[in-house]
């Protein structure tokens, strides 16, 4: 048995996250774990909410609640969310939880002992009126590029050039719409990443086997330029972890916190505590998976997140941990993902263009999103998501094909064999067939999922369901029983061990169906097949059995011209 770690991206705490966000680190992860799980190798699966940094504030400052207040009702909402899409979450934790504290205040501490923390004196905006330093993103403006009039302070969101705050045109704070700015100098701490160039030149290197995405944007970023940059670790905020050296103060950085990159990626260990703590366990639970020195030299640690988060988790999170000089575990595989694009456009909030999680399970059960989702995932290129495509998805493999042969199955059996599985007939040529076709289909499957080839993980799947679909209506059970019952006595014992074999196959990507199918037999749950022969022998003869609900309805056209037209957003 394997013991496998899996991480995904953290979800920011400030509203909810739409199918892009999705796609591209949670649900990929959850169908990873929930194959590793049901392969019976040990999963622990964690996440948690990103929760410090200027747009926890300002989201907070909106609703006029306090911060904390905030993020822990942001918490509950996301982690709704999270359990409608069936996500397996070990432990969905909170960036903001002492654990996290603990830990980031002790990697500051080693990492100054390394000597890779630096003090730098820098000069910031300053709003009077607030009476506080205002980080970038707290400072709004026009763009000297394009003239909008909201750009930030660090980006211009209209034509994303990247801005500093004194590029700004009539600069404002965003806390408070005060003009009445000034530069004044503040200190805060740098991670020395330059000087771990080479390690992670090193490591990088190491990993043959990374997807060419992960590899080629952490390579561009250690050479483009000037090379990895040191980068500042520290804000003037109030919210976030406060900036201490271990359990020390830091003579210098009193009223300052830590930047939410920097503490964000820890809290995959923290997320880890968190879970230790929750089931009753000591701190040793969580660190046979994170320290070397203490039984995770044999983990095997997967992280998933989007493109734009590799560059956090390729050099400045590992700079964290070789920086230590500690032995935690690094990670040994990173899978990316590209982008999800909706109707050939951006996902946007403002404009309430595409689908976010909850409108999505308010509309459709989760199974149908999963399915389309992880079938249509975006890893070698950007995706594109589309009502048609989205319908067609759903109708076609779902319904038409898995949901069509469940049900065929099982109302025919009902009405010839009274709910039991039945007895007499023996396998043909035609079974002998189907079974080697699965055998060779089940083993690619098997090979894509431990490969991290979701995509075609899933399409390995359909030709699996796909597969007893031709079958059946080949055999065609219904005109058999007129003249051989026996012979139609074994297309259906068959076919009904089909569906248990369905239903364990299937359950990483659509868990509800997968539960539904189990549930026809009585079963809660079911092992992973040995062989193909072997499983489409567990259902002995007399099993009892029943019909299941129509496991997937279709989408009409009208439903989808009206799903179109309520997320296509304001011009």
């Amino acid at each position: 048995m394997a013991r496998i770690l899996v991480t995904s991206a953290l979800p920011y705490i400030n509203g909810i996250k739409h199918l892009g966000n999705l796609v591209g680190s949670q649900l990929p992860a959850d169908v990873y774990a929930r194959y590793e799980r049901a392969r019976g190798n040990e999963v622990l699966f964690v996440c948690a909410t990103d929760e410090h940094g200027t747009p926890a504030e300002l989201a907070a400052a909106k609703t006029g609640e306090p911060v904390a207040d905030y993020c822990a009702r942001m918490w509950g909402v996301q982690k709704e969310i999270a359990d409608g899409f069936r996500l397996s979450f070990d432990q969905f934790g909170r960036s903001s939880s002492p654990y996290n504290h603990r830990l980031t205040q002790h990697f500051a501490g080693r990492l100054a002992e390394a000597g890779l923390i630096e003090e730098v004196s820098e000069k910031q905006v300053y709003s009077n009126a607030d009476g506080r330093f205002l980080p970038d993103r707290y400072i709004e403006g026009t763009c000297p590029n394009c003239g909008y009039d909201r750009a930030r302070g660090d980006q211009c969101e209209n034509c994303t050039k990247q801005l500093d705050p004194t590029d700004l045109i009539n600069p404002r704070s965003a806390i408070s719409g005060s003009t009445d700015l000034e530069v004044r100098e503040t200190k805060h701490l740098y991670l020395r990443q330059s000087a771990m160039r080479d390690k992670l030149r090193d490591w990088i290197e190491s990993k043959t086997d990374w997807p060419v995405l992960t590899t080629s944007i952490a390579k561009k970023w250690l050479d483009d330029g000037d090379g990895l940059q040191d980068r500042g670790i520290t804000r003037d905020l109030d919210w976030g972890i406060p900036v201490r050296k271990g359990t020390e103060d830091w003579p210098g950085m009193e009223g300052k916190v830590f930047y939410v990159w920097f503490d964000a990626p820890i809290e995959y260990i923290g997320a880890s505590g968190e879970w230790a703590e929750a089931t009753g366990q000591t701190d040793a639970a969580w660190e046979r998976w994170w320290r070397t020195d203490k039984g995770a030299d044999d983990v095997r640690y997967v992280q998933f997140m989007g493109k734009d988060n590799v560059p956090f988790h390729t050099l400045s999170f590992p700079s964290t941990i070789l920086g230590s000089g500690e032995p935690w575990k690094l990670v040994d595989y990173i899978k990316s993902f590209n982008y999800l694009n909706y109707d050939g456009g951006k996902f946007s909030t403002s404009q309430g263009r595409g689908v976010f999680m909850d409108q999505a399970l308010a509309i459709l059960p989760s199974d149908y999103w999963r399915w389309w989702l992880m079938s249509n995932v975006p890893e070698t290129s950007d995706s594109n998501f589309t009502w048609e495509g989205f319908q067609a998805g759903v109708n076609k493999d779902l319904a038409d094909v898995l949901g069509n042969f469940v049900s065929r199955v099982t109302k025919f059996a009902r009405s010839r064999f009274e709910e039991k599985v039945p007895e007499g007939g023996a396998y043909g040529a035609a079974e002998e067939a189907l079974i080697a076709e699965l055998e060779t289909r089940v083993r690619a499957y098997e090979g894509y999922m431990e490969a991290i080839e979701l995509r075609k993980g899933a399409q390995e799947l359909r030709a699996i369901w796909a597969a007893g679909n031709e079958y059946l209506q080949a055999a065609a059970p219904w005109a058999a029983f007129k003249t051989e019952p026996e012979r139609a006595a074994a297309i259906v014992r068959l076919s009904l061990n089909l569906v248990r074999l369905y239903a364990v196959l299937s359950r990483p990507f659509i868990p509800d169906a997968s539960k539904a199918m189990l549930a026809t037999f009585g079963l809660e749950t079911a092992g992973w097949p040995g062989s193909v022969a072997e499983a489409l022998g567990a259902l002995k003869p007399g099993q009892a059995f029943t019909t299941p609900e129509v496991l997937f309805a279709k989408i009409t056209d009208e439903a989808r011209e009206g799903f179109a037209a309520q997320f296509a957003g304001t011009a």
